[in-house]
């Protein structure tokens, strides 16, 4: 809501804040959510389109490793959920090598299934984490999660 003072409620100065008001709301509605940000030190994935692939469904991921660790594993158990929320399988995705911040694309395809029936995905857990030689334990707390489709993303 505006409130306006005398000065303001003159057709050019009243004018002038509507438009400013107007702009700001299409400009707002137009770009859509912005993507959530990586924390410093968080490795960020990011669904980011899905495509028909024949009879199977192309996922694209966005994964940006904001942290200074490398991974040579990043192993994940992801479930598929219907769009009428039944789960439909279960899968594991390496997304890595992962270079340290480094923003890279990762695609896989889910074999028999229309992107048309893709609800949403959960990363239910992580399988493995490495670094090197080493296990990284606060992998899945240190992953972020947002999509751009209309298909959630979460863990």
């Amino acid at each position: 809501m505006l409130f306006l003072d005398s000065e303001s409620r003159s057709a050019a100065g009243f004018t002038k804040q509507l438009l400013a008001a107007a702009l700001a709301v299409a400009t707002v509605s137009m770009t859509g959510p912005a993507p959530v940000a990586a924390a410093e030190g968080s490795v960020a994935i990011e669904l980011n389109k899905l495509e028909p692939k024949g009879s199977d469904c192309r996922a694209y991921f966005v994964i940006d490793n904001k942290s200074e660790t490398a991974y040579e594993t990043l192993k994940l158990d992801f479930i598929l959920f219907r769009s009428d929320g039944i789960i439909d399988q279960r899968f594991a995705v390496e997304l890595a090598p992962l270079k340290p911040k480094k923003r890279t694309v990762k695609l896989f395809d889910v074999a028999n299934t229309s992107c048309d029936d893709v609800g949403s995905f959960l990363i239910n857990d992580v399988m493995e984490c490495r670094a090197g030689s080493e296990d990284v334990s606060d992998c899945l707390q240190n992953l972020t999660v947002s999509s751009r489709t209309d298909n959630a993303l979460s863990k």
